[in-house]
């Protein structure tokens, strides 16, 4: 007598068999990234391990090696201090980053304008950067929140923090100061080229005009870059001293971020470097240009 089919009990533990004698992918890269941390320093190491996992550039190297950590926090211990400070230095940012600049060169009559525009260019730089720092600040505490296990003991104190961050939101995301300074300064440049067209038109082809028109191009060029350059010294200066070091220590402390967020200060200062060089090399062309046809 041929013997029948097993009782669906025996197929139940045999199929629980066979999956449980499959190694599970989870285990497998709980393996790898344990070794990636426990490498540390051994480059080679870790370089061979990055290639089997697809890690190939700088960039991937660092993915992996965030990927690596266990922890929720490197310092929990220091979490709530570090962001105690981040934010005390993103409040006195606030209120005297965007001041008027402490120190200007003697100009006369047009120091007070020189001043304001100075200030403008400043307070565009800063509150763009409470805005960036802001908005990092609450992504990195909405994000580590996102795996940290419910049972973690700083779980509720990462939450109250990234609270006060979205509750303080409407506090410093003001107006940044409308438009940008070299953008004002664009339409002057290109105001300014219109009037200079004019001018040489009515002088009907005069020399002189030409000259007042390429000198007068010239002096708005280095104006608009001497301003756009002060402001972004004063306000890189400015969140230097207040910002920079609490982010990197509130980074730190949180741990495998990545980098916190820059100012746009440097931006600033290459457009004042080209408006610079449009005015050393392009108008004297032009001028050369002019004087030709003329």
């Amino acid at each position: 007598m041929e013997p029948g089919p097993p009782p669906p009990e025996d197929d139940d533990r045999a199929v629980a068999g066979s999956v449980h004698e499959r190694p599970l992918l989870l285990d497998e890269l709980s393996h790898r990234l344990e070794q990636l941390r426990l490498l540390g320093a051994d480059d080679a190491a870790t370089d061979r391990i990055l290639a089997e996992m697809g890690g190939e550039g700088r960039v991937e190297h660092e993915m992996i090696r965030e990927l690596a950590a266990r922890r929720p926090l490197a310092h929990p211990d220091r979490v709530v201090e570090a962001h105690g400070v981040a934010m005390r230095a993103l409040e006195v940012l606030a209120r005297n980053g965007s001041r008027p600049p402490s120190s200007l060169p003697r100009l006369g009559p047009l120091r007070p304008v020189a001043a304001f525009l100075v200030q403008n260019v400043i307070r565009y730089i800063v509150r763009q950067h409470q805005s960036r720092v802001l908005d990092a600040i609450r992504d990195l505490y909405a994000r580590r929140l996102g795996w940290m296990p419910s049972e973690h003991p700083m779980r509720i104190a990462l939450q109250r923090a990234r609270l006060d961050v979205e509750r303080s939101t409407l506090s410093y995301k003001k107006n940044p100061g409308g438009i940008p300074t070299f953008l004002v300064g664009g339409a002057a440049v290109s105001s300014l080229a219109q009037g200079s067209r004019g001018v040489v038109s009515a002088a009907a082809g005069s020399r002189a005009g030409v000259i007042v028109a390429v000198a007068a191009t010239f002096v708005l060029l280095a104006a608009v870059s001497w301003v756009i350059l002060q402001g972004a010294a004063v306000a890189r200066r400015r969140i230097r001293l207040t910002m920079d070091r609490p982010l990197d220590a509130l980074w730190q402390t949180v741990g495998w971020a990545g980098r916190p967020p820059r100012d746009n200060a440097k931006a600033f200062a290459v457009v004042a470097i080209v408006l610079t060089i449009l005015g050393w090399l392009l108008l004297p062309l032009a001028a050369f240009v002019l004087f030709a046809v003329f």
